[in-house]
């Protein structure tokens, strides 16, 4: 998780998103990096806190399932008195001590008073002390309906975790696609304005020969050309700007879900151009990360660990169920009583004050257990397909967007010798023009070739960083 914002910068970003696009020159300008941009996601985002909800959720669901195994202190009074005579009274407190391995402790002291108590309910005067043990010796030793649930809250936590990876990593592609559309946006248009300069200044060196009779007058016109359609083209890189830097702000929030604009108090880092010389990591060591660390991928091999448990917990049901219980009964709180006077207390508390007791039941045909185990068995061979496909999907993802990573590359390395070589054309055009030999309308030619093949290079080095976060994304870890 990224570091969180402290209060006074959080205060000093929510200043710069609340003015004006259009009021800040950029020199003026604060940078506004994609890793801010992936912190303020994070902490405010509605889409990665209802994410941060899974985490919770999880937790509550196993403290829930660990509450299955919690102790538990019961108490039943029943008293009947009728036409003056009390029948009975009795009393039965105690408490209950589930286990991990199907055994149930209990300790309970219980009471019968009363001229109409049955003679098995019958119990001394002082009361009886009960120490017990249930144990299950059949179906449910090995794993039970509590056993289950708590393994499957575990599995649960980490599905959960695996989702909020994976709408972490959505959102993080969603944003990362918007900021680089801006940041090539802008300093496009700052490559247009410095063209449109470079413009204006050789259309008054053009007008100042004119007037000095250096120059006929159709240049002038060719060089006040050359001005409106660079101002044309700045005015279409303003809307484009303008327009990105809108989307971008559909990622921009504020405590209590306050939306925020992106302001004119911000700018793109500045692009990275050796780029096109960068070491790409290998295709194939990513799709392996990929295969071993994608949440998608994550979360379908967890949905099969939680049928198995279900496989596990159905064919636990076709052994038949032995439940063996057996209590020590004391007298009053005297365990080892012995009513004779004789006798060794491990003796009186083991073979004579003693109640123990032996349940056992067996479907015959085991029919609804059969389909059960059948049905959960055909859950995971479907799963188990399913993550099949993923996988292959996953990572042919991951190699098409590596792919169009590396051609990025290789475009930038490209359009940066043609920036080079148009460079070159347009000087050597240039010092043809002081000498005689060339035209203005050559000189924006060249000018005009130049200008396109910067713009391309500036959108293909926004796309570089784009497509290289787009891989990772598909590699999963975006987040």
């Amino acid at each position: 998780m990224f570091r969180a914002f402290s209060i006074a910068a959080a205060a000093f970003f929510l200043s710069i998103f609340t003015h004006s696009l259009h009021a800040q020159s950029p020199d003026s300008a604060r940078v506004f990096t994609q890793e801010e941009l992936f912190e303020w996601l994070l902490l405010y985002h509605p889409v990665a806190r209802q994410a941060n909800l899974l985490d919770d959720e999880a937790r509550a669901q196993l403290r829930m399932a660990r509450g299955f195994f919690d102790p538990k202190l019961y108490s039943e009074w029943e008293q009947k008195s009728f036409d003056g005579s009390e029948y009975f009274t009795f009393g039965n407190s105690g408490l209950k001590v589930p286990t991990w391995y199907g055994l149930e402790l209990k300790a309970a002291f219980n009471t019968a008073t009363g001229i109409q108590v049955d003679p098995e309910h019958k119990l001394p005067a002082a009361g009886q002390a009960v120490l017990g043990i249930n144990a299950t010796l059949g179906r449910g030793m090995m794993i039970d309906e509590r056993r289950a649930a708590l393994q499957q809250a575990r599995i649960f936590e980490q599905s959960n975790e695996a989702q909020r990876r994976l709408v972490v990593n959505d959102l993080l592609m969603d944003a990362v696609k918007a900021y680089w559309e801006w940041t090539a946006a802008y300093h496009q248009r700052e490559a247009i304005l410095q063209a449109l300069e470079l413009a204006r200044v050789r259309q008054q060196g053009i007008v100042e020969a004119y007037r000095q009779g250096d120059k006929p007058a159709i240049d002038t016109l060719e060089a006040f050309i050359q001005v409106q359609t660079r101002q044309a083209d700045l005015n279409d890189a303003n809307v484009s700007y303008l327009n990105t830097g809108q989307m971008l702000s559909n990622f921009l929030w504020w405590e209590n879900d306050t939306p925020l604009e992106l302001t004119g108090r911000l700018r793109p880092a500045p692009l990275d151009e050796s780029v096109g010389s960068a070491v790409l990591p290998s295709v194939e060591e990513l799709a392996q990360q990929a295969a071993e660390n994608h949440p998608i991928l994550k979360f379908y091999f967890l949905k099969i660990n939680t049928l198995e448990v279900d496989r596990r917990l159905a064919a636990e049901q076709l052994k038949p169920q032995l439940d063996v219980e057996y209590n020590l009964l004391g007298n009053g709180l005297n365990l080892a009583y012995d009513a004779n006077g004789g006798g060794s207390s491990f003796n009186n508390l083991f073979f004579q004050n003693y109640k123990w007791g032996l349940q056992f039941n067996m479907p015959i045909f085991l029919r609804k257990e059969r389909a059960k185990l059948e049905l959960t068995r055909l859950k995971i061979q479907d799963s188990g397909l399913e993550l099949q496909q993923k996988r292959l999907e996953v990572a042919n993802k991951v190699r098409a967007y590596f792919n169009e990573w590396q051609n990025t590359q290789q475009q930038v390395s490209l359009y940066q010798s043609m920036q080079t070589n148009y460079r070159a054309l347009l000087d050597a055009e240039i010092t043809r023009f002081q000498l005689g030999e060339s035209s203005i309308f050559l000189i924006n030619a060249r000018e005009q070739k130049l200008v396109e093949v910067q713009l391309k290079l500036l959108k293909l080095l926004a796309e570089f960083q784009k497509q290289r976060m787009y891989t990772e994304w598909a590699v999963g870890r975006l987040g």
